[in-house]
This record gives C-alpha cells, structure tokens and sequence, in this order.
C-alpha cells in the first residue's frame, strides 16, 4: 500500500503581483475612444479586451481563490468570458458608432 503524500497548504491569496499584472495587460488591450473605429472590427481584439477585464475581476482579492460560493467578481468575470468567446466564434459583430446612431445591419450588440 502507497502511502498517502500530505497535500500541499492550498495559498489564500492570488500570486503576489498578479493583480497588477493583469490590470496592466488589461489597461494595454482596452479598446479607448480613439482606437475605436481603427478597432472595432477586430473580433479577436475585442475578445482580448473582455478576457483581460476578466481577469481583473477573477484576481480582485475580495474573491479569494478558495471562495467556495460564486462572488459578484466571479459572475461578473464568467459573463466576461462568454462574452470574449462569443467574439471569437463570430456570434459577435460591431453594433456601429453610438455618435452615429445607426447600427450595421444584422449587427448584434455586445452586453
């Protein structure tokens, strides 16, 4: 019989710097008004947009790793994430420039 090998302390806190981290690579993919037309049509920047602020939400220390009941952090980065992947199968297009106020054509808008 193998004995068992004692589990290793599970931390209670994300790594040290990764909140940052993220927010930075949140701040570096943020779609701003400037960028907007040049980008809006890129789906897989848009989906690395709300990927990013995803992971914001998912490293914010009020939702601790071992959280065993879903946070408003957790759902709020779930909702992210579908949305990112809607994106990136194309379920997703530009809903055209709000200053405009036409939507494209089929056009679905983002939540």
């Amino acid at each position: 019989m193998v004995p068992e090998r004692p589990q290793a302390p599970q931390p209670a806190s994300w790594p040290e710097g990764s909140t940052g981290c993220a927010a930075q690579l949140h701040q570096l993919l943020t779609i701003n008004d400037r960028q907007w037309h040049a980008l809006k049509g890129q789906p897989q920047r848009r989906a690395a947009e709300q990927l990013a602020a995803a992971l914001v939400l998912l490293l914010d220390p009020a939702n601790p790793p071992q959280a065993p009941v879903a946070s408003q952090q957790r759902l709020a980065s779930i909702a992210l994430v579908e949305n990112g992947l809607a994106w990136l199968r194309g379920d997703l297009r530009d809903s055209g420039c709000p200053q405009h106020g036409l939507a494209a054509p089929g056009a679905i808008a983002p939540d």
